[in-house]
């Protein structure tokens, strides 16, 4: 059965970065592109033989970066060719749920040539930055974040305000998400160099909002609101939209909760039917893939942020666990199985990179 994402715009403007997923749509004027009926009918398969990838970024080139979470190889793809290796990162020490996780390309690559990555390292998880051509001469921006086998984050993302935010885990230490003093169990926002920025909510604190799980997912819509991903909660995934200093509940709250002083999630969903992580946003529509639920969930938002109407359920069971979703430069959006790991059921193409375009066969660029 052919399966269509029907986005209502005739255009929109789209912002790529990963971290990564998650995954968040490019604002430049360059990206502006048609949009319009989805065909999630037929994905093109982009790359296949992959071993959990995780974070996905694009050159200003258009050719995708991608990163595999436990072999901590570096992958340059493009849509129709073989992937090509650039390299392993090294200091990556994988183990559960943690290894080489986010990665984004900085919003200037075309003057700086820089490439930043999420990684769990022998004794922490770490933010760093590099150029293609010198992998291993890494500057270390963030680090000592507490790292676990399981809920270490992973997701960055360059927001429209140049900044680069990070969804950090509570690393299984539920304690952490409400603490302000831990850095863990946040999201967190930083000069591309690491600095706190002007305007964070707590001063000399890198935490941007709190009360938070296990962030896979961040991208940002036309009218700069924020969205993340939450999952591994007992109960609920959560998609939210993130305002500054708020604090969204964990472990305080599983879900939707009558605490005012807690904010509630955009929408819920059943822990079975979602364990959501890549975010993406197209116009007024935001998507999220999800693990455990092995689908993306669609959301039409309204002007004012609500939820408009029922979500739709797309690719349900179809490529089994989906981590990774983003919107291309060219209008396609990819995503990315993660069944190459312990809860995972890999068939013969696992891992996948999928591209999804238009029901006319076309991409959608103006």
């Amino acid at each position: 059965m052919r399966k269509r994402l029907s986005i209502s715009a005739a255009a929109a403007t789209l912002a790529v970065s990963v971290a990564a997923v998650g995954f968040s749509l490019l604002s430049t004027p360059s990206a502006q592109a048609a949009v319009g009926d989805f065909d999630f009918g037929r994905p093109e398969v982009v790359a296949s033989g992959l071993a959990v990838p995780w974070g996905l970024g694009y050159l200003p080139d258009g050719s995708a970066l991608v990163v595999e979470r436990d072999s901590a190889r570096l992958l340059q793809l493009r849509p129709g060719q073989s992937p090509q290796v650039i390299g392993t990162i090294p200091g990556v020490v994988p183990g559960g749920e943690g290894g080489l996780l986010g990665l984004a390309v900085s919003p200037t690559y075309a003057s700086d040539q820089w490439v930043y990555a999420y990684f769990t390292a022998a004794s922490d998880n770490r933010i760093v930055r590099f150029r293609l051509n010198a992998l291993s001469t890494q500057q270390v921006l963030v680090s000592g974040l507490a790292k676990a086998t399981i809920h270490n984050g992973g997701r960055i993302a360059f927001g429209p305000d140049g900044m680069l935010y990070a969804g950090v885990g509570d690393a299984g230490t539920t304690s952490n998400a409400q603490n302000l003093n831990s850095r863990n169990g946040k999201i967190l926002r930083m000069t591309p160099t690491g600095g706190v920025p002007a305007g964070n909510p707590f001063a000399n604190s890198l935490v941007y909002s709190y009360g938070h799980r296990n962030v896979q997912g961040l991208a940002w819509d036309a009218k700069k609101r924020m969205y993340a991903s939450d999952s591994g909660q007992p109960k609920n995934g959560e998609l939210n939209v993130i305002v500054k200093g708020k604090n969204y509940g964990w472990a305080k709250a599983d879900g939707p909760s009558t605490d005012a002083t807690l904010a509630n999630p955009l929408y819920s969903w059943p822990i079975a039917d979602s364990y959501c992580s890549g975010v993406a946003v197209a116009d007024q529509s935001v998507a999220t893939a999800c693990l455990l639920g092995k689908r993306v969930w669609l959301l039409n938002v309204t002007d004012n942020g609500t939820v408009l109407g029922t979500p739709q359920a797309l690719l349900t069971g179809e490529y089994g666990r989906l981590r990774g979703l983003v919107a291309a430069p060219d209008g396609s959006l990819w995503a990315s199985t993660s069944n190459q790991e312990d809860a995972g059921d890999p068939g013969p193409d696992d891992d996948r990179i999928l591209r999804i375009v238009f029901s006319d066969g076309g991409a959608g660029v103006t």
